[in-house]
């Protein structure tokens, strides 16, 4: 690693100073003049039809400028999937969950928009709900959407192997279960949207993951061709999954403002950020797993429920993630999966952190201590008799191409000093542990199958050096321009200060977005590929100036080194002078500066561009649903959680957690490990705090973040971040995903360590006090 000069460093990021100073715009900072400002009306109810919307009165308020419903769309359904669009930008016929989307208004202040919402008169009819997500798939529930029988929008059917003949090789067979709740991303910055329209041209300014999926859905649901439509993305205070799919608000915004050729503006708060949701699905998850007496695993039969909420959004992907991705990291030969996704009355779920997986990969780690138990074996020694490694194929055909799980454990294991602790722990301590599998990137888009996922362009500055990035790939707080930065610093051989990135902009280079921890892998290749065409390009002209090979040429500190002897350059440094007199990029040494080197260039070529593209190699197997989990690479990674639980109160007080992950190649080690220590934050704040809570009325009663508990820095226990470096092969410079994949552990390893401080297991997510001293009094090991 040490043959780079910026790669695998602790490289500040780009856009530190801005962040840090105040500087950022995020959209909600932004201002146009004659702005206005846009207030949605909500139903409250959780099902009911619509039998009349009256906006006459919100209308004549003075300084309102336009009240729209469904009556002003143009109808057309959207959603994430094509297969499954169900949402409408207002509800037209009924509404489905307390928050649906029923109107909006533009006014000239925030205030008077809202004051309009309370003109609005809606009669509603109202109808039964269905809240709970088992009783939605009885025949005699009722019907959310005519399309989805029995309220299911998915179900998966998967069997591979032969699961009935191993389950007679079997020695242990258990079955057991986790339920979760609803889960908040609880990212600082609420939607944001500012939407203007001129001249037959609509620009959207979006606190969005993916500006060319949202410019898709507006300019369809829109009616508008897509080249006239753009979207910007600027600063994002965090997204995490559910700002990765185009909302009602973001059409609502745009609608207005084509209504008044006004800039209009809307801004969630708190609550309708928890009314929107696309966020953690509520998850129940039954496996059967069978080993062998010397713990090799045989079988796994797995049945999942998901309860997604009023509309599809990314259900059906997330359905499939969740029996997909326990092909690994074990070398499990045989697997059974059905899955069902189904829509109820409540706010719709999506994607977020971990999409689908992170549940599903809670139990197994669970499931798979317990057998451990029921073996006396040691926890970690199991996991590492299974554990696959490089270049195996998993039973539903995903392809290991770098695999650092054998690595990443044992690095754990030592670091923790596992073994001392699991032998001599007092009452009421634990220690846990678990391990993680998670894609580098989606292997099929949404949409463009046929395109590339990414582009990137990156221009020379021909007049003073440095180069410009373009790319439309979205750093939402996760640090995507900085790897940009350093990746094509490193390959032109140039400070990182010289190259300024542009990205999140649907008018620059092709970039499907911030999910499924792709944008390093794919985005970072591209950016590899633009800059090396840039390299080539100005030392092609320089070795026809000088009469060097091209082959022994090369850009290093700066400066053009020709490893075969001295560059004959004076007549060209000579001409580069009396152009620039006095010009500071010019370095007072025998060789060739880039910046000299550039301008040469520029003068025999004029501007020189380098483009770079990424399409993932051709993935998958020929079963139905074989398109989703499969990746470039796949990331894993392995957690040991220590725990202190107050016997008396049922208080957990995490006192740390060791993780190590298998990123392929660090690009830039503190961001690896802010990545890594972010997926410990959340994991740890869905293990034992998070819960969406809802009255019987479909309400979300805690909305705010008040009351629904997330981690803060008071609770945050020392988080140790182990880099694993395997070097994957379809990545540049041999990186690939730590986004997502830092969250699998978390759950499972900080359960573990409660069973072995209480001898209790939980079964439902939250591990709340309340719940562990009921467990407790169960086992009686507490008297009241």
């Amino acid at each position: 690693m040490s043959d780079y000069r910026i790669l695998n460093t602790r490289a500040p990021r780009v856009d530190a100073f801005d962040k840090v100073t105040g500087k950022a715009k995020y959209t909600d900072d932004l201002s146009m003049p004659e702005m206005l400002f846009g207030a949605i009306l909500h139903s409250p109810q959780a099902h009911a039809r619509i039998v009349k919307v009256d906006t006459t009165e919100a209308k004549k308020l003075p300084g309102v400028k336009a009240v729209i419903t469904s009556e002003d769309t143009e109808g057309i359904a959207f959603g994430v999937s094509p297969a499954r669009y169900d949402e409408q930008i207002f509800a037209s016929e009924r509404v489905r969950y307390v928050g649906d989307e029923i109107a909006a208004v533009a006014a000239v202040t925030p205030e008077i928009a809202r004051q309009a919402l309370d003109l609005i008169k809606v009669e509603f009819e109202e109808l039964p709900s269905v809240l709970d997500a088992h009783l939605a798939m009885d025949d005699e529930a009722e019907q959310l959407h005519e399309r989805y029988k029995n309220n299911i929008v998915q179900q998966v059917h998967w069997d591979f192997g032969d699961v009935e003949a191993a389950q007679k090789e079997a020695d242990v067979i258990r079955t057991d279960e986790l339920t979760s709740k609803m889960q908040d991303a609880a990212f600082l910055e609420p939607q944001s949207a500012l939407a203007t329209y001129d001249q037959g041209y609509l620009t959207m300014y979006s606190s969005t993951q993916a500006p060319h999926y949202i410019q898709r859905t507006l300019a369809m649901a829109l009616s508008l061709p897509l080249h006239k439509v753009r979207v910007v993305k600027p600063a994002v205070g965090g997204g995490f999954g559910p700002k990765a799919a185009c909302s009602s608000m973001e059409l609502a915004t745009c609608l207005l403002a084509m209504k008044t050729g006004k800039p209009v503006k809307i801004t969630f708060d708190r609550e309708q950020v928890f009314l929107h949701s696309r966020a953690r699905h509520q998850f129940f998850h039954k496996m059967t797993t069978g080993v062998r007496k010397d713990g090799t695993i045989c079988f796994l039969e797995h049945e999942a429920l998901l309860d997604g909420g009023a509309y599809c959004s990314f259900g059906i992907a997330t359905v499939y993630y969740a029996g997909s991705l326990l092909g690994g990291p074990y070398r499990l030969e045989n697997m059974k999966y059905d899955g069902y996704r189904v829509v109820t009355n409540k706010p719709a779920c999506g994607a977020q952190r971990g999409h689908g997986a992170v549940i599903a990969r809670a139990c197994f780690e669970i499931q798979l201590d317990r057998i451990a138990e029921e073996l006396n074996m040691d926890p970690v020694e199991l996991r590492l008799k299974n554990v696959r490694e490089a270049g195996e194929t998993t039973c539903n055909e995903l392809y290991l191409s770098s695999f650092g799980m054998k690595e990443a454990l044992e690095a754990v294991r030592d670091s923790a000093a596992w073994k001392n602790k699991r032998d001599d722990q007092p009452d009421g301590k634990g220690i846990g542990a678990a391990c993680g599998f998670f894609v580098s990137g989606a292997g099929y888009p949404i949409y463009y199958s046929k395109t590339p996922h990414c582009t990137v362009v990156t221009k020379l500055n021909e007049v003073g050096g440095g180069v410009i990035v373009e790319s439309g790939a979205a750093d939402i707080g996760q640090g995507s321009d900085t790897m940009l930065a350093m990746i094509t610093a490193e390959v032109l051989g140039i400070p990182l200060s010289d190259v300024r990135v542009m990205s999140g902009d649907s008018d620059l280079a092709v970039d499907l977005g911030a999910y499924s921890s792709r944008t390093t892998l794919m985005t970072g290749t591209a950016a590899k590929e633009a800059a090396e065409s840039v390299k080539a390009q100005i030392l092609e002209v320089i070795a026809d100036k000088t009469g060097a090979s091209i082959d022994d040429l090369d850009v290093i500190d700066g400066e053009v080194i020709n490893s075969k002897g001295d560059l004959n350059i004076e007549e060209l440094r000579h001409d580069f002078r009396m152009e620039h007199r006095g010009f500071r990029g010019i370095v007072k040494s025998g060789n060739l500066t880039f910046n000299e080197a550039a301008r040469v260039a520029f003068i025999d070529k004029g501007s020189i561009v380098g483009t770079g593209k990424y399409s993932p190699p051709k993935l998958g197997g020929s079963f139905k649903g074989a398109a989703v989990g499969t990746s470039p690479a796949f990331g894993c990674s392995a957690q040991i959680a220590e725990v202190d639980v107050n016997l008396d109160t049922g208080e957990v007080t995490v006192e740390k957690i060791t993780g190590a992950h298998d990123c392929g190649f660090a690009i830039n080690r503190t961001q690896v490990e802010g990545q890594m220590q972010g997926s410990m934050m959340m994991g740890m704040g869905e293990a034992l705090m998070e819960e969406i809570k809802y009255d019987e009325c479909g309400r979300v009663i805690n909305a705010n973040l008040a009351e629904y508990k997330i981690p803060t820095s008071l609770d945050m226990p020392p988080l140790e971040s182990i880099i694993i470096e395997s070097h994957e092969p379809n990545g540049p410079f041999g990186a690939k995903e730590v986004g997502e994949g830092g969250i699998m552990p978390t759950i499972p390893a900080i359960l573990n360590a409660i069973y072995d401080a209480t001898g209790v297991r939980i079964n439902e997510l939250p591990v709340t006090p309340e719940r562990i001293r009921t467990a407790l009094r169960k086992a009686g090991k507490v008297n009241k």
